[in-house]
């Protein structure tokens, strides 16, 4: 696990540190989520397989998944 800090900007961007963008490439799109105090960034799937905001938050945000991830 690689843990570092950033810094939003006045126009809200943020900086992915070089040695966590791994084969992230710029204009590929990454998926942003909220919850609660935590903000997780993704890489995209294709669009043509993205879910719809509703049934992606069910598969990510529920209890099951916070049980899995509490000790991490």
């Amino acid at each position: 696990m690689i843990i570092d800090t950033t810094k939003m900007s006045s126009r809200g961007q943020v900086v992915i540190p070089l040695d966590m963008r791994g084969d992230i490439k710029e204009g590929d799109k990454l998926i942003v989520i909220r919850k609660d105090n935590e903000i997780i960034l993704k890489k995209s799937i294709p669009e043509s397989a993205i879910l719809s905001e509703k049934s992606f938050a069910k598969t990510w945000l529920n209890k099951k998944e916070d049980e899995a991830w509490k000790d991490l």
